[in-house]
């Protein structure tokens, strides 16, 4: 494709009037763009801040009704929810995993009765609530063993979606584990809730002040480089959301966000098929750091990297500043 020379072509004709540039954008920002990850904390009317992740907090069951309706105010249109088990119901089982009254079960049943047009997407992991901080179960050297990590999630999944989970998302990139919660799901009549799966999970720096907000900082045994990706890897990703959406995932997630959009826009090029993004807690922290020290303009910066997201091919970002970004988008 060739174009007309200087000065018959003159790019900034595009770029002179806000009008222009409007009608010109290639990418656009929606709040249905946005799912908001909540965390919750035992208690009753209760609000925990969270040191390392400024502005958020960990909110009592009671609490979360509040928040989906802002979110549906907002037209958010999903929350994500992350638990932080108390230590004395942690276990190198991971037993309180498969409670039908955990935190996250009866998250979801307050929501679903007080808000019922929010989705709900839940996080299929153990390291909420082993005694370790790993996603599965270990061996006696703590390997984390994957089949019977499997077998606990897949029992897992089910108790979420029989409290009314929409989305079911595997986090733990345990080898399997989506076929067998897939086979799970439609046996036991639960059709159509949806599986997103964390199908590229990389062994990040950029989850500290996750770990904070689920209270399993300080736990782990060693790192988790024995089954998340190995950060210098790409084709690895391609191969592992291919076998994620053979098994049956509906949806698959990269994680991180920002460091990995050659992996996001490799994944939507390649696949085709509804791709997200986590902009995780490191990231989120450092925004919030950058406007803090007057690097940055906040509202600026967080509508910046989550259009970056778009323009990489994403679907949707998983982004603490979902209700931020939301009021900015809307005027």
């Amino acid at each position: 494709m060739s174009y007309a020379p200087y000065p018959a072509m003159r790019m900034r004709r595009g770029r002179a009037t806000s009008w222009m540039r409007e009608m010109l954008q290639e990418h656009r920002l929606h709040p249905s763009d946005l799912i908001w990850p909540l965390f919750i904390c035992d208690g009753s009317g209760d609000e925990q801040p969270i040191g390392s992740l400024p502005g958020v907090s960990r909110w009592s069951v009671d609490r979360l009704a509040d928040k989906a309706r802002e979110a549906r105010d907002l037209g958010i249109p999903v929350i994500a929810l992350f638990p932080n088990t108390p230590s004395d119901r942690r276990s190198v089982t991971a037993e309180e995993a498969v409670n039908v009254d955990n935190l996250i079960c009866r998250a979801i049943r307050a929501i679903k009765d007080a808000v019922p047009d929010v989705g709900i997407l839940t996080d299929v992991a153990l390291d909420p609530y082993t005694a370790h901080g790993h996603d599965g179960l270990t061996d006696d050297a703590g390997y984390v063993l994957n089949d019977e990590t499997v077998d606990v999630l897949v029992r897992q999944a089910l108790v979420q979606a029989e409290a009314g989970a929409d989305i079911v998302a595997p986090s733990d990139m345990m080898d399997g584990r989506v076929g067998a919660i897939r086979d799970v799901l439609e046996r036991e009549g639960h059709r159509n809730v949806a599986i997103m799966a964390y199908a590229a999970k990389y062994a990040s720096a950029f989850y500290g002040p996750f770990r904070d907000a689920v209270g399993s900082r300080g736990l782990l045994k060693g790192d988790k480089r024995g089954y998340q990706m190995n950060p210098a890897n790409i084709e690895e990703a391609l191969r592992e959301v291919e076998m994620d959406l053979a098994e049956g995932a509906d949806m698959v997630m990269v994680k991180p966000g920002l460091p990995y959009l050659d992996v996001v826009s490799r994944v939507k090029e390649a696949f085709g098929v509804p791709t997200f993004a986590y902009q995780v807690s490191g990231e989120y922290a450092m925004i919030e750091a950058a406007a803090a020290a007057g690097a940055g303009d906040r509202d600026a910066l967080v509508l910046e990297t989550l259009l970056g997201f778009k323009r990489a091919g994403a679907s949707g970002v998983l982004t603490y500043h979902a209700p931020l970004a939301a009021k900015l988008i809307a005027g």
